[in-house]
Order: structure tokens, then C-alpha cells, then sequence
């Protein structure tokens, strides 16, 4: 393969072996795209030029990419091998104009339409420290956990790309010594996650074999489920998550194919008692996937990183997930989202939440502005990073997935979110 015809910083996130896709506001809607370098191709003036494969073409042009999801991985590998090779051959001297953009001259959108959002616990670290402080008395962990993915499903509407201000949500909460009330959360969190999204899905009463599962993902994204605590401790029992996490999820505007972690894959932690039969995978699932949160807020000039993790610990795989998700029948479709619940390690500083980090606020964060954060305060921002990278391969990164916490609103708003 040639060097690629783009200029391209040395260590870019987004170079020739990455090539994520995302949509971008062009002056005619929303367009499809890969990231190179600092530059965006755009894939609708590429597949309208005849420089994409025929049977992906009409699917480059639309406004999202689940159309181009559901033609599946030989269609996806191909037109893959088709794009490099515009980059990376004479074909780039006769792209048409204005089909290589300036990453920084547009707006992003979110790139999928989530038909179906699902948000799992499969870090054994977050489900064992979040036991302990929901269940002081009882076993940290479920006698479920460690037989099925435990997960969630969550509201798709309330998707939304990174740099969507998050309105700080109300709910229902209940103080020790009264009765319950309606108000603003005061224990708002981030949740470091990574998600992956779904390609042709499967059909009603079907499911989707372990040992398939590769034809089902896509690729990845970063994800935050923001949580607000205090209104999930009251309302989880019996049936889980519900306005405590419904109110926003942000995930990043560039989907990380799985073709790009290909090198990235390795042994994922083994499991005790081993699963089912159905749970159990042939090949590689984890992904060596470093991961990075930090915290500005309104009176800081930077940021300042508060867990550094890394997604290749988890206990439960995207494989598994998806297997136990369809095992029952249920259909999954182009565009669905599948989010990991917070990334965890084994060391403070690897805590994928603040309401791990600070012991539920009991030991606050310190902050170059002088403050402290039990929880999240309006005005923060929070940034999630990720990347892949080893010697001899090079680096893979996913951007940024960020959020800024806006004040509560009030009933009778109807503006929204802005």
C-alpha cells in the first residue's frame, strides 16, 4: 500500500488504518463520511462520482449510516478496501470538489438512529463496588452476575451526539428521615462506557449465535450514560434504571469499525463459573482499548483527567451481550446501541464513575479552581477519550464524547435541551 495522499500529522487518531464513519451537516443535510487526519471524506460525493462499490452506493448517500449498516460485513469490508484505495492511489487526484472537508469547518450529527438502546454491567469492578455501596450489608454482587450479562433497556430518544448540552434531570427522591420528593438530582454522574453498534440484526423468534456475533457489530463508540444517583437508588428496586438514567446518554460522532481494532483484540478475563454454553466464544472479544474522563468546569481554563481505564478487563464481552440479548428471540436491528455500563479497573484512579471514585461523595475530588466534586455541578463539562494504540501497529483512536451540564429546567419549559 502506498502512503496516504492525505497530509497527515505522524500519530494521528485518524489515519489510513482507522478510517471511522460519521455524519456531518453539510449545506444540502446530513451526510456520510470517514474521518482521515484533520480531514472528513465525504462518502455521498464519492458513491454520486462512482468511486464506491455498486452495492453500496445508494446506501453512502443517506442521511445516516443504518442503511449501510444493514448491507453487512462483506458489503462493509469491501467498500472499506474501495475508500483506502481512493486515499491511497492516483483515484485521489480526481476526487470531485468539495469531497475532502476540514474536520474542524463542520457540525457533527449523530451518526446512527438508535431504533433499540441497551446498557449492560459488565465490569465486574463497577458491579462489586457499586454492591457495595447500594448493599453494605449483603454480597457486593447479585448470585445473577456472574451467569448472564446483567442489563438495562434503555431510551433510545434521549441518544444523543457529543457537545449536546445535558439538562440537569428531576426525579423522585427520598431523604433518610422524610418522605419523598420532587426535585433536581444532587448526585449527578458520568459513566465511562463504550458502546458497539449493530449491523443486519436478526429476524423475530431468532437469534443470533455466539460464534456469529462478528456479523452483527459494526463498530464501536464512546459512550457516557449520564446517571443521577440519588433519584436511581429510590426507583431501581424492583425493576432497575429508569428516570435516573433516561434523560440523556452521549456517545462520540465517529463509529470505529471493527476491521480498525482488528490488532487491538485480545484474551478476554476469565470467568467463574464458566457460562452456559451459549455464552461461550471462540476467538478473541476484548478489546486493548485505553480510556480517559476528565472534569473542567465553568471557572477552569483546562480540564483536569479524573480515571484513566482501560475496556480490555471487562467481564462480559460484546459477543456474550449480544448472544444473551437475542437468545430469547428478540430481533435486533440496524443502528441499535449496546453500551458496556461503566469501564472499572481494580485501582481507584481506574474508576469508571464519581460515585465510585469519591465513595458516593464521602472523599470529594480536589479541583485547580479550588473546589471540590462529590457529584457533577452545572456548568461542568466532561470529556471522554479513547484510543488504541501498540508498537508496530500504530494508533486507532475514537475522538472525544463530550458533555456540558446545564441548570434543571422547569415543567412548564418546552424549549428543551440547548
Amino acid at each position: 500500500m502506498s502512503a496516504c495522499r492525505v497530509s497527515l500529522p505522524l500519530r494521528t487518531d485518524f489515519g489510513i488504518e482507522n478510517l471511522p464513519y460519521g455524519v456531518f451537516e453539510h449545506d444540502d443535510g446530513p451526510r456520510l463520511c470517514v474521518a482521515i487526519g484533520d480531514h472528513l471524506l465525504d462518502l455521498c460525493t464519492l458513491a454520486e462520482a462512482g468511486m464506491v462499490p455498486a452495492e453500496s452506493a445508494e446506501a453512502l448517500q443517506a442521511a445516516v449510516l443504518n442503511p449501510f449498516l444493514a448491507l453487512g460485513r462483506a458489503v462493509w469490508q469491501t467498500t472499506r478496501v474501495a475508500i483506502t484505495e481512493v486515499l491511497t492511489s492516483d483515484a485521489f487526484d480526481r476526487l470531485p470538489a468539495g469531497a475532502l472537508q476540514e474536520r474542524s469547518a463542520v457540525a457533527m450529527r449523530l451518526p446512527f438512529a438508535p431504533g433499540d438502546y441497551v446498557d449492560f454491567y459488565s465490569s465486574l469492578e463497577h458491579a462489586s463496588n457499586l454492591g457495595r455501596l447500594f448493599r453494605p450489608d449483603q454480597e457486593p454482587l447479585l448470585p445473577n452476575w456472574r451467569h448472564l450479562p446483567i442489563g438495562y433497556h434503555g431510551r433510545a430518544s434521549s441518544v444523543v451526539v457529543s457537545g449536546t448540552p445535558v439538562r440537569r434531570p428531576s426525579g423522585q427522591l427520598k431523604p433518610p428521615d422524610g418522605p419523598p420528593r420532587l426535585e433536581p438530582t444532587h448526585a449527578l454522574d458520568l459513566e465511562v462506557e463504550v458502546g458497539f453498534v449493530t449491523g443486519p440484526g436478526n429476524t423475530l423468534g431468532s437469534s443470533i449465535d455466539i460464534d456469529d456475533a462478528g456479523d452483527h457489530i459494526f463498530g464501536l463508540v464512546l459512550v457516557n450514560d449520564w446517571s443521577a444517583r440519588d433519584i436511581q437508588r429510590w426507583e431501581y428496586q424492583p425493576l432497575g434504571p429508569f428516570l435516573g438514567k433516561s434523560f440523556a446518554t452521549t456517545v462520540s460522532p465517529w463509529v470505529v469499525t471493527m476491521e480498525a481494532l482488528a490488532s487491538f483484540m485480545v484474551p478476554s478475563p476469565g470467568q467463574d463459573p464458566v457460562p452456559l454454553e451459549y455464552l461461550q466464544a471462540s476467538g478473541e472479544w476484548a478489546v486493548d482499548l485505553e480510556l480517559e474522563a476528565s472534569l473542567r468546569s465553568a471557572a477552569m481554563t483546562g480540564a483536569q483527567v479524573i480515571s484513566r481505564t482501560n475496556f480490555k478487563g471487562m467481564y462480559w464481552t460484546m459477543a456474550q451481550q449480544l448472544a444473551h440479548a437475542t437468545v430469547n428471540g428478540t430481533n435486533v436491528r440496524p443502528g441499535d446501541l449496546y453500551g458496556s455500563g461503566a469501564v472499572s479497573g481494580p485501582t481507584s484512579g481506574s474508576y469508571g464513575s464519581l460515585i465510585e471514585l469519591t465513595e458516593n461523595g464521602e472523599h470529594p475530588i480536589d479541583l485547580p479552581d479550588g473546589t471540590t466534586r462529590r457529584f457533577l455541578e452545572d456548568g461542568d463539562t466532561v470529556t471522554l477519550r479513547g484510543w488504541c494504540e501498540r508498537n508496530g501497529v500504530g494508533r486507532v483512536g475514537f475522538g472525544e464524547c463530550v458533555g456540558t451540564i446545564m441548570p434543571a429546567g422547569t415543567r412548564d419549559e418546552a424549549s428543551g435541551i440547548g
